[in-house]
Order: structure tokens, then C-alpha cells, then sequence
């Protein structure tokens, strides 16, 4: 059983290495962390922190970011978004690029894969036989490593695979069996996996044009909130795009960024 001050400090550390708030996620914490710590024979949650606080870069730091970080993701999710930058976002920034062939786009908190691989179909589709002339790699980040390795072998179920239209299974995935699909290797060389940090300071040498940040700021405070929005406007090119979940929202009174339509702002 995991005490208030054994929770508060879990809380005090995560809220400092990543920016999430779980103030009031105490039933989560302990149900994601008891067989954990019962398997590795931990007496108590203080013992487990001790070695995590003592060895901030180790394999028990991991464990607990990994646990502890939301990954919920599927293909074609909040679909409205994807059919919006193909239709309204594709061509202007095509026509912005036309000297560069340059598309600088992030997707943070990529999770397993199932958004920066469908940004990537939409790119390819778009562009079209034009494609090969463009660099349209995408940058996809996350906090959690293990997520990540899933996203990098890009192997989903079926049931996942299926949300995307029919010729986007057709075209970017190889059936393995009845149950998975994985993902081509001309899909995969368009995304580049990263473990990051949003806390971090963002290392971009070059501004972007576009950033998908999607159902990851619910699980901050405002404050985190505003210095994260804050600092992707920075690294944003005038006119950039930033899409954010369906769920979420910015507040007007405090944001630089233009409002376009729900869940989607511009520099």
C-alpha cells in the first residue's frame, strides 16, 4: 500500500522530471506500481524512489517514467485533423517550399508509432509521384522508451490497422498474420524516432512548419501548460501550424498563436 507521503513524492518527481501533473491519480500510481514493486522486492515505494532519485538516468528511473506515462493512441484518431492539413495545410506549405523542398514536421508525445505513421502516409500520399524530390521526414518523440521501441519495429493488430482507409493498408503495410500488420520499410525510413523530453529545452536548428502535440497537455498544470505552448511558438516558422487534441484547448487571453478552427492554431 503506497502512503501519502510515498505518493506525494512520486508525484513531486514527476511533475519535476516531465511536466505531468498526478495530484489526484493515487489509485493509478499504485495499481500500475504494486506488481512492480512486488516482483523486484521493494519493502515500500520509498525504497524504489531512493534508487530512482539516486540513479536519475538508470533502468529504475525508466521503469517508472514508462509506467506511469499515458500512451492511448490508434490509427486515423481525431481523423478531422489529418483530413484538414491534406486538404488546407498540404498545398500552401507546398507552395511555400517550392525553393526548399523542405517540410519540417514534429509530432511530439508520438507514443507507438500510430501518428507520426500516418502523418507520414499523408505526406507520401499527397506529394504523390513528386514525393521522392521533397524531404517530408518526420521527427516523432516521446518520453517513453519502451512505447517507442513498439513504434520503431512497427508491427499493430489488426483491429488498429483497419481505422485507416482501405488503400493506406494496402499500400504501407505487409500482413504477418489474421491479428498484425507491419508497418514498410518505405513508411518507416519517413519517420525518425527520438526519446524526448518536453520539458527539455527543444533543439531545433531550423523553424518547423508544422507540430502535432496531441493529448498530452491534459496532464499538465497551466503554468507547464503556457511554458510549453510558449516555446513551441518560438520554434514554429511564421504561419506554422500547431494541432492539438480534440479535447484540449488554449486559452486565447494568454497565447500568442492564432485561433484557426477547434483544436488547431497557427503562428
Amino acid at each position: 500500500m503506497i502512503s501519502q507521503q510515498e505518493f506525494e513524492r512520486i508525484v513531486v518527481y514527476m511533475k519535476r522530471k516531465s511536466g505531468i501533473n498526478l495530484s489526484d491519480k493515487k489509485v493509478l500510481i499504485q495499481g500500475r506500481l504494486d506488481n512492480y514493486m512486488q516482483r523486484n522486492g521493494y519493502k515500500s515505494y520509498n525504497e524504489f524512489m531512493d534508487i530512482v532519485e539516486k540513479y536519475p538516468t538508470g533502468p529504475e528511473a525508466e521503469t517508472l517514467m514508462n509506467t506511469l506515462t499515458t500512451n492511448h493512441t490508434y490509427f486515423w484518431r481525431e481523423y478531422e485533423q489529418f483530413l484538414y492539413l491534406k486538404k488546407s495545410v498540404f498545398p500552401e506549405l507546398k507552395e511555400r517550399t517550392q525553393n526548399t523542398h523542405d517540410w519540417r514536421i514534429w509530432c511530439a508525445a508520438s507514443s507507438s508509432g500510430e501518428e507520426p505513421y500516418t502523418l507520414a502516409m499523408l505526406c507520401m500520399d499527397y506529394l504523390g509521384l513528386e514525393h521522392n524530390k521533397w524531404d517530408t521526414k518526420i521527427l516523432a518523440t516521446d518520453i517513453d522508451t519502451s512505447v517507442l521501441e513498439k513504434a520503431v519495429k512497427g508491427i499493430y493488430s489488426k483491429d488498429s490497422v483497419e481505422n485507416l482507409p482501405e488503400h493506406y493498408v494496402r499500400r504501407f503495410f505487409k500482413q504477418i498474420n489474421d491479428k498484425q500488420y507491419m508497418v514498410k520499410d518505405e513508411l518507416k525510413r519517413e519517420v525518425l524516432f527520438r526519446q524526448f523530453n518536453l520539458m527539455s529545452t527543444l533543439p531545433f536548428r531550423k523553424p518547423l512548419h508544422i507540430v502535432f502535440i496531441r493529448n498530452v497537455m491534459i496532464y499538465f498544470d497551466e503554468k507547464t501548460k503556457q511554458k510549453l505552448l510558449d516555446n513551441i511558438y518560438e520554434v514554429l516558422e511564421p504561419g506554422g501550424y500547431l494541432f492539438i487534441g480534440s479535447t484540449e484547448s488554449i486559452t486565447q487571453t494568454n497565447t500568442k498563436f492564432r485561433y484557426v478552427q477547434p483544436s488547431i492554431y497557427r503562428k
